[in-house]
């Protein structure tokens, strides 16, 4: 059994760990908020691009002058995954689900014979990633110097991966992060974004029977919309990152203050015991003492 000094000092130990992670919490619950307006703010703007985008492609995929952003290079051997993760940890299983989805994607298309090259966004993904995949990783970037990811960070990754889609690099381009559902849920999302396919559930916009003339065509339009597009997705995708990041690292360090709690609950259960059986030893010690005087 430990000596009630080494469990005076373990229960000192664990109420300062307590003491961090409470303060981590607090800060995290102050980060989410302003995490949570700017996801939501830039939905509205991802939606409507989308909703734009599913209604030009319709008409300008299969023309003859289509960009390649939409109509892609016509092979599927090479594939780009952009997995984007946070820089730091004490976040729960964000970091490791996202990567984990991105594994399982790796996986499957080498068992199909398909070439993966990888752009890793955040630390922590290119520390997971690297281990199996180190070969295949062509470019990382992170914000460990960045106070705020804004709109210039997001672009600077587009314009690497369009450079590359120009250069021939890869078919198809897939982006990994975490979207932001709630408080308790973050969900693992992977969207391709190269060739740009309009997501599910992105209805074109209702004319309510009108009839547009485009100036210049579908064709024009897109050449200029489509680099913008993968940028704003991008964006997107990241500002989702950091809200669902603020939120699992609020839920983890509430999870664990709580577990420290019941740790201290225990060790002092523990100590007041140890502290009792060593009084009774010292009263039992006395009275058989005075009783062989």
């Amino acid at each position: 059994m430990p000596s009630l000094k080494a469990l005076k000092n373990r229960i000192a130990s664990v109420k300062s760990t307590q003491k961090i992670t409470k303060a981590k919490q607090m800060v995290a619950a102050a980060k989410l908020r302003r995490a949570e307006e700017r996801a939501s703010e830039a939905r509205p703007y991802t939606e409507r691009m989308e909703a734009v985008l599913a209604n030009l492609a319709a008409d300008a995929k299969d023309m003859p002058g289509a960009p390649g952003l939409l109509r892609g290079t016509g092979k599927d051997e090479t594939h780009l995954l952009v997995v984007a993760t946070a820089d730091k940890g004490l976040c729960g299983a964000f970091n490791s689900s996202i990567v984990r989805l991105a594994r399982e994607h790796i996986a499957r298309l080498q068992r199909e014979g398909k070439r993966v090259k990888i752009i890793t966004v955040g630390r922590k993904g290119n520390d997971q990633l690297k281990r199996l995949y180190g070969e295949e990783i062509v470019w990382k970037t992170d914000f460990t110097q960045i106070r705020q990811i804004g709109f210039h960070e997001a672009h600077a990754i587009a314009q690497k991966v369009l450079a590359m889609f120009d250069a021939g690099d890869f078919d198809v381009a897939t982006l990994f992060f975490g979207k932001f559902k709630s408080v308790v849920s973050q969900i693992p999302t992977a969207q391709q974004i190269i060739p740009a396919v309009a997501p599910e559930g992105a209805a074109p916009p209702d004319l309510k029977g009108a009839v547009y003339d485009y100036e210049p065509d579908e064709a024009g339009i897109l050449k200029a919309l489509l680099p913008r597009y993968v940028a704003v997705q991008i964006f997107r995708a990241l500002l989702e990152n950091v809200a669902s990041e603020q939120a699992a690292s609020m839920t983890a360090m509430d999870n664990a203050t709580r577990n420290a709690g019941e740790m201290i609950d225990k060790l002092s259960l523990q100590y007041n015991r140890a502290r009792q059986a060593q009084i009774t030893k010292e009263l039992i010690e006395i009275i058989s003492g005075a009783e062989a005087l």
